[in-house]
């Protein structure tokens, strides 16, 4: 089993001026004359980790992590009712990644992503390919309506109780419609009471997704302090029921814009909330990319995940 590197704290940090009203929290960690390499996080909405930073040969690499708008550090805050959500589109964050990038002085760097954040990147990737050195994506998604209807709907066979009581916390006239546009409709009731109840009944629906995962743990989504679960729901209805403003397909539609890039992708087989098959069609529309398939992972990761994955970005760095 590899270890993740120690503990590091970043040499440098700010909060980037992105417009908008918004600031966007970043820092640098590891070698400031390394490779860079910059991470791109789950949700949306779920914020960067200190244990993200532990991916990264601190010798070898200078690692960029930042908070996407609306979550983590970055503000105004999506827990605050009064923030606009006008201004947090998928088109947002793909301008903010440039002005990081840009702002850092940085010419190409190794993208890094999972879950939504394997979204985010590979839309970067087909914006900016010239700006993208290596690509290493854990739990693919591309976000297509056919994914999300998957998580909010689909998988509910295998949890017909918990997809009953999720369904249940919509208005009754819209339980059998689009229960995303729903939740996202609740998330911006003015009413304090009905946004907490919807948080808690969207966080209650995806812990129970991940429960049968052999290394998930308890709570995955709901254990996190009040305001961060208020913007982590917040931001996923917005973005999901937008289909993340991307045409259905485009990303593996686009996937030959990634030529000549090297990508490793690593997906467990037993992930609920994305099955294998979007990781490997886009395996097969990208010829540089190699797809591992971990068998005892599910959609959090496993030792057998983490260890491709640091495995991967110590091969990118030499």
């Amino acid at each position: 089993m590899v270890e993740s590197y120690p503990p590091i704290e970043p040499y440098d940090h700010g909060m980037l001026d992105v417009g908008d009203g918004n600031l966007v929290y970043w820092e640098t960690c590891g070698n400031p004359d390394g490779k860079p390499a910059v991470v791109v996080h789950g949700g949306p909405g779920g914020g960067c980790s200190t244990n993200m930073r532990r991916q990264f040969d601190p010798d070898r690499y200078r690692a960029v992590l930042f908070d996407q708008r609306g979550c983590g550090r970055s503000r105004p805050h999506a827990s605050d009712p009064a923030t606009d959500m006008s201004v947090n589109t998928t088109e947002h964050l793909l301008s903010d990644m440039e002005r990081l990038r840009e702002h850092l002085g940085i010419e190409r760097w190794l993208l890094s992503g999972g879950s939504w954040g394997s979204t985010l990147a590979l839309a970067y990737a087909e914006r900016y390919p010239h700006r993208v050195s290596e690509i290493v994506l854990v739990a693919v998604t591309t976000s297509r309506r056919s994914e999300i209807d998957w998580l909010y709907r689909g998988v509910g066979r295998f949890f017909p109780e918990e997809w009953e009581q999720f369904r249940a916390g919509v208005p009754e006239a819209e339980r059998d419609g689009d229960l995303v546009a729903a939740y996202a409709r609740l998330m911006e009731h003015p009413d304090p009471l009905v946004r907490h109840r919807a948080a808690n009944d969207w966080c209650t629906w995806e812990d129970a997704i991940l429960s049968l995962e052999p290394n998930g743990k308890p709570n995955v989504f709901s254990d996190r302090p009040a305001d961060d679960v208020l913007a982590l729901v917040r931001i996923c209805a917005h973005y999901f029921s937008h289909g993340a403003w991307l045409e259905e397909g485009a990303l593996l539609r686009d996937a030959g814009r990634l030529a000549g890039i090297p990508g490793v992708l690593i997906h467990g087989r037993l992930d609920m909330s994305g099955p294998l098959h979007t990781a490997w069609e886009l395996a097969r529309a990208w010829p540089d990319a190699e797809l591992f398939a971990i068998s005892d992972s599910g959609h959090k990761g496993s030792d057998g995940l983490r260890d491709r994955l640091l495995g991967a970005l110590d091969a990118f760095a030499r």
